[in-house]
């Protein structure tokens, strides 16, 4: 069983790979290099008309870093979950505290009805994760990610694989060659993580033109 610590994490994802479970019980690891990856471009991102309402709503409150142990051990019960184990759980909260992974929570009142996860390296964020407990609550706090990159300089949003949920969005795949040269640029970028609620003008900067 590999000895999953932030170090050996931060190493990975630095060369282009992640890590998945062979399934939530189980206690293998698998390290995972797809020959096509997975990119949200953060000047190509497009929000869907009918979540702008819902985001000038002011429906959510979107907070970072306030709950990431609640918001990773939900993506692990989400169904299907075939990949997140509790090695997976342990090494991100581990990372977290060391400041490289983050979560980006969507809450009504006191309840946190979704919200996503992933790590920050340099100006690439690799997203991992997210759940939905209301309709909307993860794709508001995706809006929310971006926004903050957007805003810190940040040049990589790293999705590993496309769904039909992230091509609503503007997901595409690249070749791994082109990835990696991507990735080797946005590590050369100092970005820190902003946890700051982003203002009218940064939504604005992402609604105008986008769809």
């Amino acid at each position: 069983m590999v000895d999953l610590t932030p170090q050996l994490l931060l190493q990975a994802y630095a060369e282009g790979l992640f890590p998945m479970a062979e399934s939530a019980e189980s206690d293998e690891l698998y390290w995972f290099d797809p020959d096509r990856r997975g990119i949200l471009p953060l000047d190509g991102f497009h929000v869907p008309r009918r979540l702008r309402r819902t985001l000038r709503q002011g429906i959510f409150e979107v907070r970072t870093d306030s709950a990431f142990d609640r918001v990773i051990s939900a993506c692990a019960t989400v169904r299907p979950n075939t990949w997140i184990n509790q090695d997976i759980v342990r090494s991100y909260c581990d990372l977290h505290t060391y400041g490289y992974a983050h979560s980006v929570e969507a809450w009504l009142g006191h309840r946190l009805v979704g919200g996503l996860y992933g790590v920050a390296l340099g100006g690439a964020f690799f997203g991992e994760s997210m759940f939905s407990r209301v309709t909307d609550a993860s794709k508001v706090a995706l809006v929310h990610l971006v926004a903050r990159l957007v805003r810190a300089g940040f040049t990589l949003l790293d999705t590993q694989f496309v769904t039909e949920h992230l091509s609503q969005f503007g997901a595409v795949e690249i070749p791994r060659a082109e990835y990696r040269k991507r990735l080797t640029a946005a590590l050369a970028v100092v970005a820190d993580f902003p946890k700051a609620t982003p203002d009218a003008a940064d939504f604005e900067a992402l609604f105008v033109g986008r769809g």
